[in-house]
Protein backbone atom coordinates (compact mmCIF):
# COMPACT_ATOMS: atom_id res chain seq x y z
CA UNK A 1 0.00 0.00 0.00
CA UNK A 2 1.61 2.78 -1.00
CA UNK A 3 1.49 6.03 1.75
CA UNK A 4 -0.14 9.84 0.49
CA UNK A 5 1.41 12.50 1.19
CA UNK A 6 -0.16 15.89 1.22
CA UNK A 7 2.26 18.04 0.09
CA UNK A 8 2.13 21.73 -0.11
CA UNK A 9 4.73 24.87 -1.32
CA UNK A 10 4.84 27.73 1.08
CA UNK A 11 5.92 31.08 -0.16
CA UNK A 12 7.34 33.54 2.09
CA UNK A 13 7.42 37.47 1.60
CA UNK A 14 8.82 40.56 3.18
CA UNK A 15 8.79 40.70 7.35
CA UNK A 16 7.07 36.95 6.75
CA UNK A 17 9.96 35.99 4.81
CA UNK A 18 12.40 37.45 7.32
CA UNK A 19 10.94 35.68 10.57
CA UNK A 20 10.72 32.07 8.88
CA UNK A 21 14.47 32.61 7.50
CA UNK A 22 13.93 31.59 3.92
CA UNK A 23 11.60 32.54 1.55
CA UNK A 24 10.38 28.94 0.52
CA UNK A 25 9.10 26.20 2.20
CA UNK A 26 7.65 22.62 1.14
CA UNK A 27 5.58 21.20 3.85
CA UNK A 28 3.54 18.16 4.53
CA UNK A 29 0.15 16.95 6.11
CA UNK A 30 -0.93 20.55 6.17
CA UNK A 31 -4.95 20.42 5.27
CA UNK A 32 -6.52 23.66 5.98
CA UNK A 33 -5.28 27.19 6.41
CA UNK A 34 -5.63 26.73 10.24
CA UNK A 35 -3.66 23.90 10.87
CA UNK A 36 -1.17 26.05 8.61
CA UNK A 37 -1.24 28.94 11.05
CA UNK A 38 -1.51 26.16 14.27
CA UNK A 39 2.06 25.12 12.79
CA UNK A 40 3.47 28.28 11.86
CA UNK A 41 3.14 30.00 15.62
CA UNK A 42 4.35 26.70 16.71
CA UNK A 43 7.63 26.68 14.71
CA UNK A 44 8.10 30.96 14.78
CA UNK A 45 6.20 32.18 17.71
CA UNK A 46 7.28 35.84 16.30
CA UNK A 47 4.42 35.46 13.30
CA UNK A 48 2.04 35.53 16.66
CA UNK A 49 2.70 38.93 17.03
CA UNK A 50 2.16 40.13 12.98
CA UNK A 51 -0.86 39.90 11.09
CA UNK A 52 -0.91 38.06 7.65
CA UNK A 53 -2.77 37.48 5.03
CA UNK A 54 -2.95 34.09 3.30
CA UNK A 55 -3.26 33.39 -0.77
CA UNK A 56 -3.92 29.66 -2.00
CA UNK A 57 -2.86 29.01 -5.66
CA UNK A 58 -2.69 32.65 -6.24
CA UNK A 59 -6.34 33.26 -4.70
CA UNK A 60 -6.58 35.55 -1.38
CA UNK A 61 -8.47 33.40 1.66
CA UNK A 62 -9.88 34.01 4.86
CA UNK A 63 -11.15 32.09 8.01
CA UNK A 64 -10.43 28.18 7.59
CA UNK A 65 -10.16 27.27 4.13
CA UNK A 66 -8.82 23.50 3.02
CA UNK A 67 -5.79 23.33 1.30
CA UNK A 68 -5.40 21.26 -1.77
CA UNK A 69 -2.70 18.49 -2.21
CA UNK A 70 0.35 20.58 -4.29
CA UNK A 71 -1.11 23.99 -4.07
CA UNK A 72 1.08 27.23 -3.57
CA UNK A 73 0.38 28.83 -0.63
CA UNK A 74 1.59 32.14 0.24
CA UNK A 75 2.46 34.19 2.92
CA UNK A 76 1.57 38.04 2.32
CA UNK A 77 2.79 41.09 4.64
CA UNK A 78 0.07 44.14 5.21
CA UNK A 79 -0.39 45.98 2.47
CA UNK A 80 0.04 49.39 2.14
CA UNK A 81 -0.85 52.24 -0.05
CA UNK A 82 -3.76 53.06 -1.65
Amino acid sequence: MEMVTHRIKIRAFGMIAEKLGADCLDLDSIPTTEVLRGYLYQQFPELKKMKFGIAINKKLVSGNQPIPNEAEVALLPPFSGG
